[in-house]
C-alpha cells in the first residue's frame, strides 16, 4: 500500500499524524485504513484491473489515514486553522463543533500532508455525516470509521460487519440508523447531511 501525497512520504505521514493524534486516535486511523483497505478489496475493482485497483486500494488507505487528522486540535487553534483556510461552517457545525474535523481534516489532507485527489478530500470531509449517493470511497470511509476492530464493541456491530461485505449500501443504512438513534437518545439533532442520507439509503434496508 501507498499514501497518495504528493509531498510526503508514508512514514512522513504516520510520523506527522503521530504528532497531532493522541494515541487512541492514532490507533483507530490505523484501523480505519487498514479497515478501508480490506472493504475496498471486496467492492471495488482489485480482482478486474490490476492498476484501478491498486489505485483505489491507496485511495482508501490514504483517506483511512487522514480521515481525523484533525480531530485532536485544540480550539483555539481548530478557530485559526479555519479562518486561515477560509472553512465556511453552518450553524449546525458551529453549534457542535466536534462535526467541524471532518470538513477541516480535507483541507488539512490537502494543505499540511499534500493530497490532492478529490475523492480522498470528499470522503474525509463526508466521514463524519455521510452524504446521500455517496461514492464508494466515501461510503467505504465512512462506514470504516464505524466497524474498525478498535471501536467500543455495540450491539449492532457484528451484524454491521458481516452484512457490510455483501451489501455495502444495506450496511451503509443500517450505520446511519444506528447514528440517529445514538444522537435522538443524547438529544442531539441530526445533521442535515445525515437526514438526506439515511433518506436516500433507506431503499437499500
Amino acid at each position: 500500500m501507498q499514501v497518495l501525497s504528493e509531498k510526503y512520504t508514508e512514514e512522513e505521514i504516520l510520523k506527522k499524524l503521530r504528532k497531532k493524534l493522541d494515541e487512541h486516535r492514532y490507533i483507530h486511523s490505523i484501523g480505519v485504513a487498514h479497515t478501508a483497505v480490506s472493504l475496498m478489496m471486496a467492492h471495488g475493482h482489485a480482482m478486474a484491473s490490476e492498476d484501478k485497483g491498486l489505485r483505489e486500494i491507496n485511495m482508501a488507505y490514504t483517506a483511512g489515514l487522514l480521515h481525523d487528522c484533525a480531530k485532536c486540535l485544540e480550539e483555539d487553534e481548530r478557530d485559526r486553522l479555519c479562518k486561515k483556510y477560509d472553512v465556511e461552517l453552518t450553524q449546525m457545525e458551529k453549534d457542535h463543533p466536534f462535526l467541524i474535523h471532518a470538513k477541516l481534516g480535507a483541507v488539512l489532507a490537502k494543505e499540511k500532508y499534500g493530497v490532492t485527489d478529490f475523492q480522498i478530500l470528499s470522503a474525509i470531509r463526508y466521514h463524519t455525516t455521510g452524504q446521500p449517493n455517496m461514492t464508494l470511497l466515501e461510503a467505504i470511509i465512512f462506514s470504516a470509521d464505524f466497524i474498525e476492530p478498535n471501536r467500543k464493541m455495540l450491539d449492532c456491530l457484528p451484524a454491521i460487519r458481516t452484512e457490510i461485505y455483501r451489501d455495502l449500501p444495506k450496511a451503509v443504512y443500517m450505520i446511519l440508523k444506528q447514528t440517529l438513534v445514538h444522537l435522538e437518545h443524547r438529544g442531539q439533532p441530526v445533521d442535515e447531511n445525515s437526514l438526506k442520507a439515511i433518506e436516500f439509503y433507506k431503499k437499500f434496508a
